[in-house]
């Protein structure tokens, strides 16, 4: 049995927090005598001293400091389960968001959100669509509740989702395709290469730009096809955007000696797995459920 208890480590929290005994009372609405003696018992249950006078204030001892650093993150794990206990009781939420990156299967993504819809009819979903770094920024400022992503996020664990194809492409007039070889990173360097702007606010990524001095940056995908389908430049584009455009001749793959095809590992993010709602868990499950049968349509077809 623990010698002290939950909210004598957030009184002690509380105090620290505030500057002192008066101005914590304020906060957690209990008198400061009743502060005084919440942390003076801590001390005797504990045998150490957390707190000594400064002026009129208190400050942490050493070994307060290490103390309280400890017990902040039992503060923050009860805190984590109260939320879990709260949503369990409240049942399904209102609305789900969603922070899905631009280069993921369209029609993967409607399949999901159809599955979706028919099971929970009710639930508002907001639907962001990002591009690198936007969507794992949501996830860190708390914005999103599921994140689909190429990028890794610090601090959070991913499960894999799927593996998106992009190969470089132009119109097939581009003068990239009438020099009639293989062609290497200086041929590209010497053309416009239209990129897609980071979503993200903050840290901003310039992936895939090859430094070339004409760039073209957009904010969406469908902007860079459509200028690709008019001979604007190169990309790299996922391969799920544009095989009509391919099969049709609009597009054709330009002939590099490396790097014409990529692969990149889409990851699904939970804000916080434990305190996920019915809703959210089921959303996650529609995404994962649609790439699956996707991929077995690919490679039934391959």
């Amino acid at each position: 049995m623990s010698r002290v208890t939950l909210s004598q480590w957030r009184m002690l929290a509380a105090v620290v927090d505030h500057g002192g005994f008066a101005r914590a009372s304020l906060v957690v609405h209990k008198s400061p005598s009743t502060l005084n003696h919440a942390v003076h018992k801590l001390e005797e249950q504990l045998g150490v001293k957390v707190l000594e006078p400064v002026g009129r204030n208190v400050r942490l001892t050493e070994a307060g400091e290490m103390l309280l650093r400890r017990a902040r993150q039992l503060i923050e794990s009860a805190e984590a389960l109260e939320d879990v206990a709260d949503s369990l009781a409240e049942g399904l939420e209102a609305e789900v968001v969603l922070a899905i990156d631009q280069i993921f299967p369209p029609d993967v993504l409607a399949q999901a959100l159809e599955r979706f819809s028919a099971a929970f009819p009710h639930v508002r979903i907001q639907l962001h669509e990002t591009v690198l770094n936007g969507g794992v920024e949501m996830l860190y400022d708390g914005r999103a509740d599921l994140v689909a992503s190429g990028l890794a996020a610090q601090g959070f664990l991913g499960e894999p989702l799927a593996t998106v194809t992009f190969l470089a492409v132009a119109h097939p007039d581009h003068a990239l395709h009438q020099l009639g070889r293989p062609l290497d990173l200086r041929d590209l360097e010497q053309h416009r290469q239209l990129v897609v702007r980071d979503s993200a606010q903050r840290e901003a990524m310039n992936a895939g730009w090859l430094k070339a001095e004409q760039r073209w940056t957009v904010s969406h995908l469908a902007t860079s096809v459509d200028m690709l389908k008019r001979g604007l430049g190169f990309a790299w584009v996922p391969k799920t955007l544009i095989e009509p455009a391919l099969e049709r001749g609009e597009l054709l793959p330009l002939p590099l000696l490396v790097g014409g095809v990529r692969q990149v590992p889409f990851q699904l993010i939970h804000r916080d797995r434990d305190r996920a709602g019915p809703a959210t868990r089921a959303m996650a499950a529609a995404l994962m459920q649609s790439v699956s049968e996707w991929e077995k349509a690919q490679a039934a077809a391959q």
